[in-house]
């Protein structure tokens, strides 16, 4: 079993031998700070499973040992060794979060009683804070994953569930709508940080001066309206996910603050001059291609590489059809609850041109016209007439039939090929291209030629 460790902070050499050695004695792992600067040092070095330490000590108190302590690990307990004429002291202290106090001369056996209590509640805490993150892992294996059943769908799941536990920089690329944040958060909740805080700033929606303050902080008085000192958000992720939506939306300024972060992990607030730590796990999301925005040069490539340690690619909901009917079941349901109704069903002419439909916008395009389609509908069978006109007048004709063109073009042909290759592969673009004979971009400018030929 591994030794309880302590922090013991006294300004008196004696008292200070004198507790090492009985603690020692006693199965603790011991370590002596004289006087409180030197406390802090040590616990910036590394919190104990217990502080122990005295009230008064010229320079820097028990109190604010107690404040770095509880900072950096609210689950530290902290016991304060105080003189009878600081009682009142010590009891605001426990007030605040201190474990025990005990009054100077104190006897041995108190004192390793308390110390032993303290250690006792450390593990229990430990053990608990452990069970909890096991029981949630459970919890999520099963139920609680994304919604998708496609294989390329399952492959991005597999990736995500694979990553989590590390704590590599990742890089989530897909077009908007497709639930990159759904998978960021996934990835924090199977990650080791999963009792730390899960915060997300999407990048595009805020001007470059109110960005840098939301993700760094600032000083009072930085700038016009700074009236006080503001918390970033890195700060406020600590020991958590820090989630970056649309990274490719930030300025080249910002870029720069944030690689120093990334490799200094630290950061400077607005207007400030000293550095705080960082202990946050990065995950970011992009709609454009970097590489792209790297050779116009609005993304640094150094930057781009910090990011882009575990990349993601998030396909859309056009290639895989098949999670349609799963995102239409919940979402479904989902509506019914919260309008306190029950489930409606789509008519047979409705699904149809749902699950033709190429959904440009995504999930998030699905979600928003199905709301649209079970408010508009009285009855429990949804019409085709309630769901969005382009996505009625958008009824894919299909390229092969049971009776096909008399005489059918070159292009048409091709089409029909690449389309039913792609079909076959479950809309893995780089199999279909491997299947076809050709390289993945040639399948690529096809596809998008395609699409931009199609009837609006």
């Amino acid at each position: 079993m591994t030794q309880p460790s302590v922090l013991v902070i006294d300004d008196e050499q004696g008292i200070l031998e004198t507790l090492r050695i009985l603690l020692k004695n006693e199965g603790f792992d011991v370590s002596a700070a004289q006087g409180g600067r030197a406390g802090l040092e040590q616990l910036k070095a590394g919190v104990p499973d217990i502080v122990l330490t005295d009230v008064r000590m010229p320079g820097v108190t028990g109190l604010q040992i107690l404040s770095a302590a509880r900072e950096q690990d609210p689950e530290t307990p902290v016991i304060l060794m105080t003189a009878h004429t600081e009682l009142q002291t010590a009891i605001q202290a426990v007030n605040q979060g201190a474990f025990y106090y005990i009054t100077k001369p104190f006897s041995n056996d108190d004192m390793v009683a308390i110390c032993r209590r303290a250690a006792e509640q450390r593990r229990l805490r430990s053990e608990n804070k452990q069970l909890k993150q096991e029981m949630r892992r459970r919890e999520r294996s099963g139920q609680v994953r994304p919604l998708g059943k496609s294989r390329l769908f399952l492959d991005v799941l597999r990736l995500a569930e694979q990553v989590a536990p590390t704590e590599s920089t990742v890089l989530i690329q897909g077009e908007s709508g497709t639930g990159k944040e759904v998978i960021a958060r996934y990835i924090h909740e199977l990650s080791t940080r999963t009792e730390g805080p899960f915060l997300s700033l999407n990048c595009g929606a805020l001007p470059e001066s109110l960005l840098e303050s939301e993700l760094f902080g600032h000083v009072k008085g930085s700038f016009t309206g700074a009236v006080r000192d503001k918390q970033g958000l890195f700060a406020a992720a600590r020991g958590g996910t820090f989630f970056l939506d649309e990274i490719g939306e930030m300025s080249p300024a910002t870029q720069v603050k944030l690689l120093r972060v990334l490799q200094e992990r630290e950061a400077i607030p607005v207007g400030g001059t000293e550095a705080i730590p960082v202990d946050v796990r990065v995950v970011c999301a992009t709609n454009r291609d970097l590489e792209d925005e790297i050779k116009r040069g609005r993304f640094r490539t150094d930057l781009y590489y910090r990011l882009n340690v575990i990349a993601i690619h998030l396909p859309p909901l056009r290639d895989r059809p098949e999670d349609i009917p799963v995102f239409v079941d919940a979402f479904m349901r989902r509506i019914a609850k919260e309008h306190g109704d029950e489930a409606k069903r789509l008519a047979s002419e409705a699904l149809d041109a749902i699950q033709v439909y190429d959904w440009p916008g995504n999930v998030r395009e699905l979600e928003n016209a199905l709301e649209r389609a079970v408010v508009l509908t009285k009855g429990d069978l949804i019409p085709l007439t309630a769901i969005p006109e382009k996505i009625r007048q958008r009824r894919a004709e299909p390229l092969v039939t049971e009776r096909p063109h008399a005489n059918p073009t070159l292009d048409v042909v091709e089409r029909a090929y690449i389309t039913w290759v792609l079909q076959s592969e479950g809309g893995n673009k780089t199999r279909a291209a491997e299947v076809l004979g050709i390289d993945p971009s040639t399948l690529y400018r096809k596809l998008s030629r395609y699409e931009s030929d199609a009837p609006v």
